[in-house]
């Protein structure tokens, strides 16, 4: 718990374990007890067919929003679910109170079909500006984190995310079409171009994780809901990533921003990526 007169910064210092321990333990209660155990009433549709909800979602993100509220008093939760069954309470990003970030599973898709590819996204940010963030895929058991400032580190180690290799196709992951409109699609299919090798992406949190290890040069994604996003910015600006959006500005967690945007391995790289989205202006 967060002691008076404690700053972000010293509060990170004595409780980052406590939010690693918090995020093993909701998958551990929630999340992997499921896996590959789903009944058909536990899998549900939000928006779509590609848009699945299961009760590993709704009770690790139950978990979470307890357990990081006790570690921090005063802070407040913006998780995929409760902003779903309350879009309001998404404005809690605007204000000025610590925000954690939660997105119980990323990949929900993936995790439905049995598949490993999916992650639990934690990130706190206040005014805006992020601050920390745990990427945690429980079914490979690895954990990424990064405090602003600070870097990143895999499983302990170290995260760089160098730069590509001159001369190699970029190898990028891109929004599922179905969640891009025909003004995007136009800018995205800048990307179908020589010297890029464009793929859909799967778990967002994951493809951050593999342009933070240096296993894929960039994203380029049409979609701002920031639990998808906030965790994984971090992990790649504190392994000498960048991003941005088509205006030529960071990606902003709090809303409002030109899409698609682009994460990549370093700055030149985001830069030749957003050169292609926007047809080379």
């Amino acid at each position: 718990m967060i002691e008076a007169n404690e700053t972000i910064d010293e509060f990170l210092a004595r409780h980052a374990s406590d939010v690693e321990e918090a995020i093993r333990k909701a998958a551990a209660t929630e999340i992997m007890p499921r896996f590959r155990q789903l009944a058909a009433h536990e899998v549900d549709q939000k928006s779509g067919p590609h848009d699945l909800v299961t009760d590993a979602d709704r009770k690790a993100e139950l978990y979470l929003t307890e357990a990081l509220s006790a570690l921090l008093p005063g802070s407040v939760v913006v998780g995929e679910e409760a902003v779903h069954a309350d879009p309001a309470s998404y404005e809690a990003l605007q204000g000025e109170a610590p925000v954690w970030i939660v997105d119980p599973v990323d990949g929900t898709r993936q995790f439905v079909r049995g598949e490993p590819g999916f992650c639990t996204l934690v990130a706190l940010a206040r005014g805006g500006v992020l601050l920390a963030s745990w990427t945690y895929a429980p079914a490979l058991d690895t954990l990424a984190v990064a405090i602003r400032g600070q870097g990143a580190t895999l499983d302990g180690e170290p995260l760089r995310a160098g730069s590509p290799d001159p001369g190699r196709d970029l190898d990028i992951a891109t929004s599922h079409p179905d969640y891009t409109t025909e003004e995007q699609k136009r800018a995205l299919l800048g990307l179908w171009s020589d010297g890029v090798s464009p793929r859909a992406c799967g778990s967002a949190g994951l493809e951050y994780l593999a342009i933070a290890r240096g296993h894929l040069d960039a994203v380029a994604f049409s979609w701002e809901a920031a639990w998808d996003h906030a965790a994984g910015l971090l992990l790649v600006e504190e392994a000498g990533g960048a991003h941005l959006t088509l205006t030529g500005e960071p990606f902003r967690i709090t809303g409002g921003n030109t899409l698609p945007f682009t994460t990549a391995r370093d700055a030149a790289t985001a830069r030749r990526v957003r050169g292609l989205l926007t047809g080379g202006a």
